[in-house]
């Protein structure tokens, strides 16, 4: 079965997401571990991490079913040193705060070479900030997600984030992440079966169904291959509805958070029974 919800606010503390995610029949959630726009945050109170297991814990939601999401602000490709060190500072404070909160992944953007180093040395740069974070935490899995390409943003192809995970040396502990409006703006085709079974054809063949930890699963406001990351509700954009339905009746993304990040929160909760019934009818097709 597929995990399916929603990236939740944090608004008024952390523990509040595991209510909203529940309010909002959810089998899944993501949320920030802090403002996703600041280098510095208070460390978590013993209060606060309690009240998220326990919160956790009532309303039945595991590690594997919850995809926290990394700081905008990172950079793990920076080219200047002093940048590069706050922002491997940063993922490290974040890895180690899903940690405290009992949490087994982190989702982040890999980087950007701001047109002031080569690409492959940007590339070589994030594997080598993952190690070291890796290195200095346990438990917790770098879940890299594709990035739709804009600007300098490296990850949008899955040769990109194949060659992170190559450089990366503990293979058990990285993972990735498919974001289909990122991947649809970068030149993946997801608009019929045919195009998802060709663009899954080639995720298998460059970096594999072992490393794919989530989903984020959106429509794009944007054209094939243009580049810019632009979110809509399921079935309102460009790449309609069919890749999503088709992601629900495939047993290869089964046991995975897939998370909505639509642009209208008033419909979370329409959109997740919408996926639900895909999955229930493949189930029904089969009895």
């Amino acid at each position: 079965m597929k995990y399916i919800g929603a990236h939740m606010s944090i608004a008024d503390g952390l523990e509040q997401t595991v209510i909203r995610a529940y309010q909002i029949k959810a089998t899944a959630f993501s949320l920030f571990l802090n403002n996703p726009r600041c280098w510095t945050t208070k460390p978590l109170s013993n209060k606060v991490i309690d009240m998220f297991k326990n919160n956790c814990e009532k309303y039945k939601f595991t590690s594997d079913q919850i995809l926290p999401h990394s700081s905008f602000i990172i950079n793990l490709g920076h080219p200047l040193t002093e940048m590069l060190e706050k922002s491997r500072n940063a993922l490290l404070n974040e890895m180690q705060r899903a940690a405290q909160l009992g949490l087994t992944m982190l989702n982040f953007h890999p980087g950007s070479h701001l047109q002031l180093i080569k690409e492959n040395d940007c590339l070589k740069r994030i594997a080598e900030s993952i190690n070291i974070i890796l290195d200095k935490t346990n438990n917790v899995t770098a879940v890299i997600e594709n990035t739709a390409g804009q600007g300098s943003n490296l990850g949008f192809c899955f040769e990109h984030l194949a060659n992170i995970i190559e450089y990366v040396e503990d293979k058990l502990r990285i993972g990735v992440c498919i974001d289909t409006c990122h991947a649809f703006a970068s030149g993946y085709d997801l608009r019929t079966e045919e195009s998802c079974i060709k663009t899954f054809e080639l995720f298998e063949h460059i970096i594999g169904f072992k490393y794919l930890k989530g989903m984020h699963l959106n429509d794009a406001k944007c054209k094939i291959g243009n580049r810019i990351d632009r979110h809509h509700s399921l079935g309102e954009g460009n790449i309609g509805k069919t890749v999503f339905s088709w992601l629900m009746k495939d047993k290869r993304f089964n046991g995975i958070p897939f998370i909505l990040e639509t642009i209208n929160p008033m419909i979370w909760i329409d959109e997740i029974m919408w996926l639900k019934l895909q999955e229930k009818r493949l189930q029904h097709k089969f009895k």
